[in-house]
């Protein structure tokens, strides 16, 4: 199985709200469309997340998951940490430090993978 990776970054900003995660949610379903199979969103500029947020950020990974997409977060601050906690969404996600500890978790589990 030698499968291309093609690892996409999103780095939305400001608050990720119903109108921002709508057009977050379009662009990555662009993303899967043009053959996207790694995506990470990294969060490192986004400073609050309402509950509208958190229902797109569930959706998209949901898409991403029918589409056998991998779907990464990393940079959460402090305040989206806790609604994550809060909300268990903690246990869905896949959530990194930063994009680095992300890329050392692809090359080392996933880019393993589709060599074999």
């Amino acid at each position: 199985m030698n499968t291309k990776l093609r690892l996409t970054v999103v780095a939305p900003s400001g608050i990720l709200d119903k109108i921002r995660g709508n057009q977050l949610h379009c662009d990555i379903s662009d993303l899967i469309n043009n053959g996207t199979n790694i995506i990470l969103i990294d969060m490192k500029d986004i400073k609050f997340i309402d509950s509208s947020g958190l229902g797109l950020l569930m959706s998209i990974m949901q898409m991403a998951s029918k589409a056998n997409v991998k779907f990464f977060i990393c940079s959460i601050n402090e305040q989206v940490r806790m609604l994550f906690e809060l909300t268990k969404v903690n246990k869905f996600l896949q959530v990194f430090i930063d994009q680095d500890d992300c890329k050392r978790y692809i090359l080392t589990n996933l880019y393993r993978v589709t060599q074999q």
